[in-house]
This record gives C-alpha cells, structure tokens and sequence, in this order.
C-alpha cells in the first residue's frame, strides 16, 4: 500500500518552486500525495524564516500537522529547519529535519527514518557549500505558467535580513540544467516562465571565470527555446539595470515589461542603515532606463515601513519619493524584528502602532497607482494569457494577464480556452483591479 503525503509550503516563489519539486521525487518514488488533511502518513513543511512570525508559523504548521496524525512522520524542511535546527531537534513534534541544499535528499532520507525510526537532522554548513542544488519540475501546480529556479543564495547582508543565514552564498544553476527544464516545460505546452531565486541579480557571479556568464545570457538562451513565448523576471536589484542589461532585454519580442525592482525605502538615511547599495537618486535614474527602452512598463517593488530609527520625516520623504517614481504596485511592509539580524538590535525601534499608521498611508498611495497604470489601458490592447475560467454574476468569463502582469477578462466563446493567447481591446473595469476586454485579431 502506497504511503500517503502531504506537503505545505510556507514563504516565498523559490521556496514554492522546491515544494513542487519534493512533491514530484516522492511521486517518482511511489508515494501518493495528497491534501494536507488529516490522514496522511508524512507530512513536509516546507518552512521560512525572513521574519519572527514566519518563524512562528513555521512551528505552528509543523504541530498541526503532528495534531493531524500523531502517528505520522513530521520533516520540516527549508529555511526555518536551517536557521533554529537546535530547537526542532527539541521539538517532538518533529522526526525529520531537511536544511536548504538537503531537499533533493527527502526520499532517501525518509527511508533512512522507517528504517531506523530515530530523529534525524540533515542540515549542511550552508555558509560553507558552493554547490547548487539540483532540484527542477516536469510541471507545474499553475496550469500556464511556470517558475523556474535559477540560482540560490545572497551575498549583500542587508541589516533587516537573514536570509544569507538560512540560504548561503549566492549559487547559481547551470545554463544546461534549466534550459534541458524549460524544454521539457515548453514541450507540455506551458507558454510563460518566470525566472527567479533569492538573489536574482546575482546569477552567474559564481561561475569559474572561464564559464562566467550572466542573467542577460540566461534571459537570450531561455528566449531561444521554442513553445515559450514569454519570458517574466522575479525580484530584480537596482544594480542590474543598466543600459546594456536593459537594451539586451528589450530587444527580445518574449521579455515582459513587467520589473519588480527593489526599494525598501526612498530615505537614503534609511537605505544606509538598511545597508542597501544604492540610493534614491540612483534608483531613479535605474526606473526611468526601463522607460526610456519600453512603453509604459510595469515598476512593481518592495517598501518596509517603521525600519528602526526611522522619524517623521525620513518616512515621508520615503513616501514623496515613492510616489514620485509612479509605481504599478507597491507591496507595503511593516518592519519586522528578526533576531540575528543588526536591525533587531538597533536602537530606536518603533511602536507596532506608528508602523501600522504609516503602513494604511503607503497602502493608500498604492491603491490610488494601481488604479491610475490600470486606467491607462483602457482603449488600449493588451495581449493576454489566458489562465482560467470565472463566473461573475452568472456570465462566464477566461481571466488572465497582460505582459505588465494587468489583470483583464474577456467573455467566455468558442474559439477561446485556457492557455491562449489573446489580444485584447480593454473596455472598463469588470471588478476592481480586473479590465473587462473586447477579443482583437492579431
């Protein structure tokens, strides 16, 4: 009888992307997955660690899952197992720990645990490994697009994080492995991949320098294989975007104009205590390249809130300033301690309520962006991949998104499915946020 597991995953797209990964090493070797539900005979979580209440719920899904089935196997796996294996070592709650670069190991390990029916911990020095892990997937739980890792690791040590800790040094992944991925992927029909890892920007600077190469490289190499018709990038750092990098990407018909660019803040008080390598003059001048090579493209980025010493004025001057760049989206977050971190013992840490407050102001400067770059394409045509079919007050509908990542909808008709691509005359709003289009002839 096939032993039945369930995973969950915690965190961000990479730690998503080696969920699915496990997932299909176990259903290679015969083991049948199913819901993260009571019944289970294993149960994996994948676990994060970039702030203490991630850490938290790390824990708290692990004992869930004990709950679940107090005679099941319990492995936490990832970034959280990396970081505070002692205290998993504590917990009984947990039989099996995987540390980053070990996931690729989960079903020899858990043989190993039958056999032996002892805890076990298998967590590597990460700090010390080069090695990249090789893990990919022949599909994928998105029915159009794909995610693909490409490289681990980060070497900048901003003060608010840990993940150098929990993942190591930057690691990429051979150009030959994940093109051999994006083959096979291309070759069951997914149309869109999106690049990404911990330190996208980085990828390459590992190599020997006899097989140095770089992220525009990769990006041309994955433009070649055929089937793939967009090409999407996950976090970029300012650094990267210069003008060659952007006139090589802009020069691939596949590329989405799409770039979430980190920020953290718009103060450069506070980007120095953040240890941030840039500055808001730069940072502005790295936005408007990506406007000077593509038509009204989607700028998405990251902002923290509340960073330790962070006054009155340094937060609206992170505000003029990031209303100033005109951002699509901007995903707000309040500062978080992490212990292990300089920011965690930084004077000056501000009350939960002056975060929360400064937060609501960021959020409603977000809202009134989005609405205004979605506005923009109205009587416009956005080419849209098409990513599932809704019901909105009984009329059916295929929602999808542009290549700026806009949301839109298009009624449901013949000639028209899941994974196409469609031009699309954008008409009004169908619900907020979502464009209702009219189907073009390309």
């Amino acid at each position: 009888m096939k032993k039945k597991v369930a995973l969950h995953n915690l965190g961000c797209k990479v730690n998503a992307y080696e969920t699915e990964a496990m997932q299909q090493l176990l259903e290679q070797a015969g083991y049948e997955i199913v819901p993260f539900e009571p019944g289970a005979d294993i149960y994996v979580i994948n676990t994060c660690t970039v702030t203490n209440i991630a850490d938290r719920k790390s824990r708290q899904m692990l004992h869930k899952a004990k709950k679940m089935n107090p005679d099941a196997i319990v492995v936490a796996a990832g970034c959280y197992a990396q970081t505070d294996t002692g205290k998993l070592l504590e917990d009984r709650t947990v039989d099996l720990i995987l540390g980053n670069n070990q996931k690729k190991n989960i079903v020899e390990a858990l043989l190993e645990y039958e056999e032996k029916h002892q805890k076990a911990s298998h967590v590597l020095m990460i700090n010390q490994t080069k090695n990249y892990e090789e893990l990919s997937i022949a599909y994928t739980a998105e029915h159009v697009r794909a995610y693909l890792k490409v490289q681990d690791g980060c070497n900048q040590f901003c003060t608010y994080c840990i993940i150098p800790y929990a993942r190591g040094r930057v690691r990429s992944r051979s150009l030959e492995s994940l093109l051999k991925e994006v083959h096979a992927l291309s070759k069951r029909g997914y149309k869109e991949v999106v690049l990404t890892g911990i330190h996208l920007s980085s990828y390459g600077v590992d190599f020997p320098e006899e097989e140095r190469t770089d992220l525009l490289a990769l990006i041309r190499a994955v433009h070649k294989v055929d089937g793939i018709e967009r090409i999407r990038l996950g976090s970029l750092e300012p650094g990267i975007v210069t003008e060659e990098f952007v006139k090589g990407i802009a020069e691939l018909p596949k590329m989405c104009p799409h770039f979430h660019l980190s920020l953290q803040s718009g103060c450069d008080e506070t980007l120095k205590r953040m240890n941030r390598r840039y500055d808001s003059e730069e940072y502005a001048m790295r936005c408007a390249l990506l406007r000077k090579y593509f038509e009204n493209p989607a700028i998405t980025t990251d902002v923290i809130v509340g960073f330790p010493m962070e006054t009155e004025e340094e937060f609206w001057k992170s505000h003029d300033f990031v209303e100033s760049i005109h951002f699509y989206e901007t995903h707000i977050f309040k500062y978080s301690r992490r212990q292990g971190t300089k920011a965690a013992v930084m004077e000056g840490q501000l009350t939960e309520k002056v975060k929360a407050e400064r937060s609501d102001i960021m959020l409603a400067l977000h809202e009134q962006r989005a609405k205004e770059y979605e506005r923009s394409f109205l009587g416009k045509n956005l080419e849209v991949l098409l990513e599932e079919e809704i019901l909105i007050e009984g009329r059916a509908y295929y929602v999808g998104h542009s290549k700026e990542y806009v949301k839109a909808a298009v009624e449901k008709q013949e000639g028209l499915d899941v994974n196409d691509i469609v031009s699309l005359r954008a008409e009004k709003f169908l619900e907020k946020h979502l464009l209702l289009g009219t189907k073009m002839n390309f």
